[in-house]
C-alpha cells in the first residue's frame, strides 16, 4: 500500500458502515468500458452530489491489494456477469487533486505531483529498476511492460487546479498538458485498462473541442447513461424517509427538482443525508461559501442576465445555450456561460428537452436569494424581503395593500420587467410572492376546469393556509380576472380545499402604471 497506489478499501468500508444508498450500478457501466475504445471516462457533477463517494467505491472494487467481497456481495453490482471478472484485479492509482495544494507551491505543483506519484509507483513495484529521468507516464509504461499489469486510474476533483488557478495560465496549461501526456498518447491504452475522472466542470475546450477528446464525458448537462448515479432518486428518498420517520414531502420540497438527463426527479444526496441526521430540513449549502460563489456569477454585467435571474427567482424557466461555455471559469463571456456554470455547480437544473434551466428546489432558491443580497441589486433584495409580508396581506384579504405592494415590486424592477403581457406580469408577481414557496407549491398555467389558471398556490402538507387561485390581466380589470376564475371553474383543481380557497384577481393598467386587486373566498 502506498500514498497514491493500492490504497485498499478502508475509505469505502466507512461509507458502508454509514447509511449507504446502493449506487454500485456505476461499476457495471465502468466495467463495460475496460480495455475498449471507451475506457476513458470523465463524470462531472455538482458539489455535494457524491463524487468522492463514487471514487472511493471504484477504488475498493478494483484494488488488487484487498478483498472487497464483503463490501459488494450484497450490492447491485454482485448480480452483474462482470462482477467477479474485475473485482480486486487491478493496481489502482487514486489521486485526489485537492490533496496536493497544501503540499506544493503553485508554480511547481504539476511537476511535484508527477515526481511524487512516480516515486510511489516505483516503491510499489520494487522489481522494476528506477530510471531517474523518467516522468510518471514513462515510469508507468516501464512498470506495465515489466509486470504485464495494466492500471485503473481514478482522479477525484480533477478540475480543482483549473478552478483554483484559473487566472494562472502557466499552471493551468501545464496541468492540461500533463493530463494529455498521461492519457492521450498512443501508449495510454497499453498502460490503463480504464481511467475515471470526476469533478465539477467538464473538460476544458480549446477551439470548441475537448482538450482530452478521447474521454467520454458525462455531466449535469449531458449525463448519458449515468443519470441515476448523480444523486438520490425519488424512490430512494421515500425509502429513507420511511426508515428515519421523516416527512417525505418536506424532503421533496427542499432537495428535489433536479432533472438530470432522462431522470425527472433527482435529490441532492448530501443535503438529504444531513436532513435525516439532524432531523431537520434546511439549507446545508449555507456553510460552504455558496452565497459568495453565486453572487460572483450573477453580478456579472452581461446583457439580459439580470432579467434571467429575476425570472428564475420568480419560479420561471429561461432558455440557455450550454454549448458556448468552454468549461473554464476564467473565460465566462456571456449570460449563457453564467447560467451553464450555475447548472454545473448545482444552483440550476437543466431540461435538455427544452434547453431551459430553472431553480430546482427551496434549498437552492434560498441560496440564490441570499446571493442577491450580496450583489448591488438592492431593489431586488428588498422585493424578496418584502414578499413574506405580502403573503400575509393576501391571506388577510387586504386588496389595497396587495396592489400597493405589487406596485412597489414593479417600480423597483421596472427596467427588467416590461409588462408587455400577462406573462411579464406573472414574472413580477412570482417575484413579489417569493417567500410563499416556503408554504406553497406554486404552479403557473395549471390546467383547471375549462382553461388555464395563471397561478395556483397549493398549500404544502401540514400547512394551515388557504389555497390561492390567481388570475392576471393587463389593461382590463381585477373584476374581469375574478369573473374568469369563476367562469372557467378554476377552483375545481383544488377540490380538497373547497372551504379554504381565495380567488385573487390582479390587473395592471399601463396608462396609470398601477395595479388593482380583488380578493374573494372561493
Amino acid at each position: 500500500m502506498g500514498n497514491y497506489i493500492n490504497l485498499g478499501n478502508a475509505a469505502f468500508k466507512i461509507s458502508r458502515n454509514s447509511e449507504y444508498i446502493d449506487k454500485s450500478g456505476l461499476i457495471e457501466v465502468i466495467n463495460s468500458t475496460i480495455d475498449t475504445e471507451r475506457q476513458f471516462s470523465c463524470v462531472t457533477r455538482s458539489r455535494r452530489f457524491g463524487k468522492s463517494m463514487a471514487a472511493k467505491m471504484l477504488c475498493a472494487y478494483y484494488d488488487q491489494s484487498c478483498d472487497s467481497h464483503l463490501l459488494f456481495d450484497d450490492l447491485q453490482i454482485s448480480q452483474s456477469p462482470s462482477y467477479q471478472q474485475h473485482l480486486n484485479k487491478y493496481p489502482v492509482i487514486y489521486l485526489d487533486m485537492t490533496s496536493f495544494f497544501p503540499l506544493f507551491k503553485l508554480d511547481s505543483i504539476i511537476e511535484k505531483i508527477d515526481e511524487t506519484v512516480k516515486k510511489d509507483i516505483y516503491n510499489a513495484f520494487p522489481e522494476c529498476p528506477k530510471v531517474d529521468d523518467d516522468d510518471l507516464m514513462e515510469a508507468l509504461i516501464h512498470v506495465s511492460a515489466v509486470t504485464g499489469k495494466k492500471f485503473i486510474c481514478i482522479i477525484d476533483e480533477w478540475d480543482c487546479i483549473l478552478r483554483e488557478c484559473g487566472e494562472n495560465k502557466s499552471v493551468t496549461d501545464r496541468y492540461v498538458n500533463w493530463l494529455r501526456r498521461m492519457f492521450k498518447q498512443v501508449k495510454a491504452a497499453d498502460v490503463f485498462s480504464a481511467v475515471y475522472m470526476t469533478g465539477i466542470l467538464p473538460i476544458k475546450k480549446y477551439n470548441t473541442e475537448s482538450a482530452l477528446n478521447n474521454f467520454k464525458e458525462y455531466s449535469m448537462v449531458e449525463p448519458g447513461n449515468m443519470a441515476t448515479f448523480f444523486g438520490f432518486t425519488k424512490m430512494e428518498v421515500r425509502m429513507l424517509a420511511q426508515k428515519y420517520d421523516m416527512d417525505f414531502n418536506e424532503l421533496e420540497k427542499w432537495y428535489d427538482g433536479y432533472r438530470i438527463g432522462d431522470e425527472p426527479s433527482i435529490f441532492n444526496p448530501n443535503s438529504v443525508m444531513e436532513a435525516l441526521s439532524r432531523r431537520r430540513c434546511r439549507s446545508y449549502w449555507s456553510a460552504t461559501g455558496a452565497y459568495d460563489a453565486v453572487a460572483k456569477y450573477i453580478s456579472m454585467n452581461f446583457e439580459g442576465l439580470k432579467d434571467h435571474i429575476l425570472k428564475l427567482l420568480g419560479g420561471g424557466k429561461v432558455k440557455v445555450k450550454t454549448t458556448t461555455f468552454d468549461n473554464d471559469l476564467s473565460l465566462i463571456e456571456g449570460r449563457d456561460d453564467v447560467l451553464t456554470v450555475l447548472i454545473h455547480l448545482g444552483y440550476l437544473s437543466f431540461d435538455w428537452r427544452t434547453n431551459e434551466c430553472y431553480v430546482p428546489n427551496l434549498e437552492v432558491s434560498g441560496v440564490l436569494s441570499n446571493a442577491v443580497e450580496k450583489t448591488n441589486w438592492k431593489n431586488v433584495a428588498k422585493a424578496l424581503q418584502d414578499s413574506e409580508e405580502l403573503v400575509e396581506t393576501t391571506i388577510n384579504g387586504d386588496e389595497q395593500a396587495v396592489a400597493q405592494a405589487i406596485d412597489a415590486a414593479h417600480d423597483e424592477n421596472t427596467s427588467v420587467l416590461s409588462y408587455n403581457n400577462e406573462n411579464s406580469l406573472a414574472c413580477v408577481i412570482s417575484l413579489a410572492y417569493f417567500s410563499a414557496r416556503n408554504d406553497y407549491i406554486i404552479t403557473r398555467e395549471m390546467p383547471s376546469g375549462k382553461g388555464f389558471a395563471d397561478m395556483i398556490f397549493i398549500p404544502r402538507k401540514n400547512v394551515d393556509k388557504p389555497a390561492l387561485v390567481v388570475e392576471l390581466k393587463v389593461n382590463k380589470s381585477a373584476e374581469t380576472a375574478i369573473t374568469q376564475i369563476k367562469r372557467k371553474n378554476y377552483p375545481a383543481i383544488l377540490a380538497g380545499y373547497t372551504d379554504n380557497i381565495l380567488l385573487v384577481g390582479i390587473n395592471y393598467d399601463k396608462k396609470t402604471k398601477t395595479h388593482s386587486c380583488i380578493i374573494e373566498k372561493g
